[in-house]
């Protein structure tokens, strides 16, 4: 199968499963009285929001999954390995591949656990802390573990090249793993933010994977654009569904697999710098209210509440931050190009 026409049909199947899911899924939440509570905590006009339903992050999720197995059966049957490419030694390409929709999808799983205690059990927190990190970091163990089996431990350094990981693989992969997947979750916090981000960072990683000649990376990419694309008919300000940590969850692990696909994880930081963003000022918020008895450095965090508490409207925040993550997908996309 052609290239091109391989992602541009990957994104196109996505968007249009998720918009058309968006029919069907929004009135069933609705009907099941799956709304979001809106804490106290939050920004007062943010009251306008109760009851909205949440958990919407099932319609892309099932379109990104379904577009990326009917494009990889497609070009099977039509006797293409987009996966494995020219590759002499394919097993590390496809284990990357599948197994990183794999973990993307547990994350989901765990996120739906969260959003249904919210929802359902009425109990705001969802899970504990202590549950959501042990299982994330059995997700994170789990997904290295299918890597390192293959003998494919080595990243890419841009402008020093390939460097074996050694023990440190282990570290540094739950950091990043687990990191990257709550950067994301704090992003999910206005009306089309968290979506607009990401249809970013899955161009950038688009252009990053046509640079590499991978394929694999290119149709993960452009699922999960259309598939994000897609979301934010529904969810764009002012917004008829939320994704929940369902949704958010899995865009942190897609962006994650992506990556690893590009075996560049370190690329994550300019491509998703606003990620990067929202969570250090939630840990710089936390840290500096605790060092000073009560001070805060941000109205509220993370930075995206700081801005509408700065009397910023949610579509100025989403055009800005999403902006933003452009300018630093651009700059992703040139530390490949110039230090490959």
């Amino acid at each position: 199968m052609n290239n091109v026409f391989a992602m541009t049909a990957a994104g196109v199947i996505a968007f249009a499963v998720t918009v058309l899911l968006g029919f069907v899924l929004i009135p069933y939440l609705h009907k099941l009285k799956f709304g979001q509570t809106i804490l106290d905590i939050g920004p007062k006009w943010h009251k306008k929001k109760q009851g909205t339903p949440t958990m919407g992050g099932i319609m892309f999720v099932v379109a990104v999954v379904c577009a990326v197995i009917v494009v990889f059966l497609t070009d099977k049957i039509m006797g293409g390995d987009l996966v494995g490419g020219n590759s002499i030694v394919k097993t590390p390409l496809y284990t990357r591949f599948w197994s990183g929709l794999i973990m993307a999808l547990g994350f989901a799983v765990v996120g739906f656990l969260d959003d249904y205690i919210k929802v359902v059990k009425k109990r705001n927190l969802g899970l504990t802390i202590i549950q959501k990190t042990v299982i994330q970091t059995g997700l994170c163990i789990c997904y290295l573990m299918s890597m390192y089996m293959t003998g494919d431990n080595r990243m890419l350094v841009p402008f020093v090249g390939y460097v074996p990981m050694g023990w440190f693989y282990w570290i540094f992969g739950i950091c990043v793993i687990y990191g990257s997947i709550n950067a994301v979750n704090f992003t999910d916090g206005i009306d089309g933010l968290c979506s607009s981000v990401t249809v970013t960072a899955a161009a950038s990683f688009i252009v990053i994977a046509f640079l590499q000649k991978n394929m694999g990376a290119g149709i993960l990419s452009s699922a999960l654009l259309g598939g994000c694309a897609g979301f934010l008919v529904w969810n764009k300000n002012p917004a008829r569904v939320f994704m929940g940590d369902t949704g958010s969850m899995f865009l942190g692990g897609m962006t994650v697999a992506i990556s690893y696909m590009l075996e560049c994880p370190l690329i994550l930081l300019p491509v998703g710098i606003v990620y990067v963003i929202e969570a250090l000022s939630d840990v710089i918020q936390i840290g500096y209210f605790k060092l000073t008895h009560g001070k805060r450095i941000f109205k509220m965090a993370p930075i995206h509440h700081h801005f509408e508490m700065s009397g910023w409207s949610e579509k100025k925040i989403v055009t800005v931050f999403s902006l933003v993550n452009a300018i630093g997908g651009l700059a992703g996309i040139l530390i490949i190009y110039f230090g490959k």
